[in-house]
């Protein structure tokens, strides 16, 4: 048999794991199977380095991680950025006080660092979930610098308020649905899509022979740049469209059968 890519893309929740967050069995297997087949593993997910790295580690691989939507590329051997779009923090300033008047709960990132104002128990949850550990600032103060993602969490109303509210901001940040409860901004030219170029250049392999995995808007630019793009039977119909194949969803293991259908011949 002989492998079809050297680079497999895989987006994390919602595609990886189960809605419990659980990484399954045959999710493990038929990842090892691909990797010892000689393709390169790359997660692609829009959490952090210590919400990915955790990931990476119980699949029992190494490499590289694309996080933050893109927005920091990471060695994970030695924790090095490979790559990392910073935004300007005075272009958060405006996402911050709407934040405040409207009492949504936001977050700041550094490629390695989460920073919020405050936490109630229902965000500590949220972010438990994640392998997420925020500390906590006082913004006011100033904003750091090598910040690369700002994420705002709410129930899917609030956010779609927010999404219909800032989609007509002026584009000096690029926010998006990265879930139904997560909206997070970046530096205009951090995707997905681009740092898996990025990546693709680095490592000379042609688009054509990378696979990419998703479910979500914040997948749709990896999955058009890659040769094969596979959206999960649980995306939105904007996702699926975006994909060359449509696999089974995140509760039937689809990255398995996904894997074992596309990946090797």
């Amino acid at each position: 048999m002989s492998l079809n890519y050297d680079l497999i893309a895989l987006d994390v929740d919602g595609t990886l794991l189960t809605d419990d967050h659980v990484l399954t069995k045959a999710i493990r297997e038929s990842v090892h199977e691909a990797a010892n087949r000689g393709a390169q593993i790359v997660l692609c997910t829009g959490r952090g380095p210590s919400g990915a790295l955790p990931v990476l580690k119980e699949l029992g691989l190494s490499g590289t991680v694309i996080t933050h939507n893109g927005a920091a590329t990471i060695n994970a051997d030695d924790h090095s950025v490979v790559h990392q779009f910073d935004m300007v923090p005075e272009h958060l300033l405006r996402f911050i006080q709407y934040c405040r008047e409207n009492g949504i709960h936001f977050d700041l990132n550094t490629a390695f660092e989460m920073m919020v104002e405050s936490m109630t128990p229902e965000v500590e949850a949220m972010y438990g979930h994640f392998q997420a550990k925020p500390s906590i600032h006082d913004f006011r103060l100033g904003l750091p610098s090598g910040l690369v993602k700002f994420t705002v969490f709410g129930t899917k109303d609030q956010m779609d308020v927010v999404q219909t509210e800032w989609s007509g901001w002026p584009k000096q940040l690029h926010s998006i649905r990265s879930g139904d409860f997560f909206i997070d901004v970046h530096h205009i030219e951090a995707n997905k899509g681009k740092a898996l170029q990025q990546l693709a250049a680095i490592k000379g392999i042609d688009r054509s022979r990378i696979l990419a995995i998703g479910n979500y808007h914040n997948d749709i630019t990896m999955l058009q740049f890659a040769g094969m793009g596979i959206a999960m039977g649980n995306s939105p119909e904007e996702v699926k469209l975006a994909a060359n194949a449509v696999a089974l969803s995140n509760s039937e293991d689809g990255v398995a059968r996904a894997l074992y259908e596309h990946a090797w011949s």
